[in-house]
């Protein structure tokens, strides 16, 4: 490492003497310098200060910690949903060329491109490879082109580049379907970056959440790659999975549930279809959405990954628990209410709680958007009515528009802009309240 120091060291003048060659270039210096050592910057030792080696970097380091639960599930996920189609859906031979399985860029580089695994019983090793030949690729092509925008907009401004977008990228590849096109993931990333954030002055100034306005972006602009049924499970090297092969998210399937005569509550002359009842219809028992053994955007079908990210946000004390807490009672009181307007069979309507909260990507929004220091509110009590509304617009939108079985997105992004107006006026309510007990 000393060895390394000194490298660094030698190399400083270059970029950082004026008139020196690459003197434009210091921010690129030093965020190489960056991410290879701790920061050399301390607070003066002849003061009350409290000395800790805390700051944009580490905590950004936090949370990709907490985030990597979620990524290694996405890998083996986005591959074992890959096979359990092909092995599970009789059309699978559709998904062979006349030569055989057509491998992947990995699958071809680490077993040749005569690789033929065995679709109806597939290895450990066939399912992290074929999740990985899905994952690096969306992984590379969101940093690569977010950390170039950053770059260049730092050299331009002649300011360090920031850590911030070491979470921003992972969060953008963990929020798509494995199956979504690179180019439209790079324009994505490039729209969130240069427009959602570096015209509004870089990290930290930013008004909606980055890796959330990209899905927006993409949601918006090609909602045929991430909407529908045919998005989530990922294609062989040839593309396409299987002509034909569905597979609908469980909110998908939730929102589906409609009018039908096999089921129990006359409505009008007509019966309706419990929403958890159509869930399990479509194949997902409430475990499986808990584990995350469901189709989906691939970092956010794990709850129980995301409560692991969670508990380390929250010992760390860089998530705000009150945020997430009220979420959670924001969905509830929601689903309690729409519930007792229209009953627990009445399609979505009647989804219970425990359902909400691991379909789709509630948890995943809450735990590592929702709380973004950034877009979030300062105050105590604005986090907890911040959170509660998160929480009840989501299942507001579930249940309302049909057309769109997610609400989260939308619910983040609408209490993104409404943030620095909850904290005026909690602000305000606590001048006024002072003022009362002063006289």
């Amino acid at each position: 490492m000393n060895f390394l120091r000194k490298i660094v060291d030698s190399g400083r003048k270059l970029y950082h003497e004026p008139g020196s060659k690459f003197h434009k270039l210091w921010p690129m210096f030093d965020a190489a310098e960056t991410f290879l050592f701790a920061p050399s910057t301390t607070a003066p030792k002849n003061g009350p200060h409290v000395r800790d080696y805390i700051d944009l970097k580490r905590t950004m380091t936090m949370v990709i910690y907490a985030l990597l639960p979620c990524l290694v599930w996405s890998i083996y996920n986005t591959g074992w949903q890959h096979f359990h189609a092909l092995a599970t859906n009789a059309e699978a031979a559709k998904a062979l060329t006349s030569d055989g399985y057509t491998a992947g860029w990995l699958q071809g580089l680490l077993f040749g491109s005569a690789y033929a695994p065995n679709v109806a019983a597939p290895s450990l090793m066939d399912i992290v490879v074929f999740g990985l030949d899905q994952m690096l690729p969306i992984l590379f092509v969101s940093y690569f082109v977010g950390l170039n925008i950053e770059a260049l907009f730092s050299v331009l401004r002649k300011e360090e580049v920031s850590e911030g977008y070491l979470v921003s990228g992972m969060l953008i590849a963990l929020i798509v379907p494995p199956s979504i096109p690179l180019w439209q993931l790079a324009i994505a990333v490039a729209f969130s970056v240069v427009l959602c954030k570096e015209v509004f002055g870089g990290t930290g100034m930013n008004i909606f959440n980055v890796a959330m306005m990209a899905r927006a972006f993409l949601f918006f602009a090609y909602a045929g790659q991430m909407s529908g049924d045919k998005v989530w499970v990922a294609g062989n090297g040839a593309g396409n999975l299987i002509d034909g092969y569905s597979s609908p998210t469980a909110l998908a399937a939730a929102a589906n549930a409609e009018l039908t005569s096999n089921t129990l509550a006359p409505v009008a002359g007509h019966h309706v279809e419990s929403a958890a009842a159509a869930i399990q219809q479509a194949g997902y028992s409430w475990s499986d959405l808990f584990f995350g053994f469901v189709p989906g955007s691939a970092g956010e079908t794990s709850a129980f990954c995301i409560l692991i990210g969670a508990a380390i946000l929250i010992l760390t004390g860089i998530g705000s628990w009150r945020t997430m807490l009220a979420g959670v009672l924001g969905l509830a009181a929601t689903t309690l209410l729409i519930q007792g307007l229209h009953g627990t069979e009445d399609g979505i309507f009647g989804l219970p709680i425990q359902y909400h909260l691991v379909c789709g990507g509630f948890l995943f929004g809450l735990v590592f958007m929702a709380t973004d220091p950034v877009t979030c509110p300062e105050t105590d009590r604005g986090k907890w009515i911040y959170g509660f509304l998160i929480g009840a617009l989501t299942v507001l939108v579930r249940c309302v528009n049909p057309a769109y079985p997610e609400g989260m997105m939308l619910a983040v992004l609408l209490m993104n802009a409404f943030a620095p107006t909850i904290d005026h006026f909690v602000v305000q309510a606590n001048i006024r309240r002072r003022k009362a007990r002063l006289g």
